[in-house]
């Protein structure tokens, strides 16, 4: 089974931020900055992906308020909000979530970088991001 469907099911503790009916917030177990939080549909769904509107939006409704709420009671000076898909991104849970990072200076324990590629036609990626 699922850890996160574990937890939903409270077959394994843990430390509930948020919870409605469709909903879980949970603080994360490797917490990367202080209030880093997990948000997941109660559903079972791999990812973003492979997820029906109606569970993204109940989720990132959750996130939108649970962003603000954390930011505020923690004074971070912002969060990042992102979300694995696949193995390749970095996903190691089969189970859609939302991670919400608190960030406090330059020197949390995180690192984004977007490093700069080789130049593309952008022409030819539209196409193929289009499908055409």
């Amino acid at each position: 089974m699922c850890i996160f469907c574990s937890i939903i099911e409270n077959k394994i503790p843990s430390k509930r931020v948020y919870e409605d009916e469709n909903v879980l917030a949970i603080l994360d177990i490797s917490q990367v900055t202080y209030g880093h939080t997990l948000v997941m549909p109660k559903k079972h769904v791999r990812n973003i992906i492979e997820a029906d509107s109606e569970t993204v939006s109940q989720v990132m409704e959750a996130v939108r308020v649970l962003s603000r709420q954390i930011v505020e009671n923690t004074k971070a000076a912002g969060c990042n909000v992102l979300s694995n898909c696949g193995g390749i991104a970095g996903q190691s849970v089969d189970h859609l979530h939302f991670h919400i990072i608190p960030r406090y200076d330059e020197n949390d324990s995180i690192t984004i970088a977007f490093n700069e590629s080789k130049e593309q036609d952008l022409d030819e990626v539209l196409k193929t991001v289009r499908g055409e």
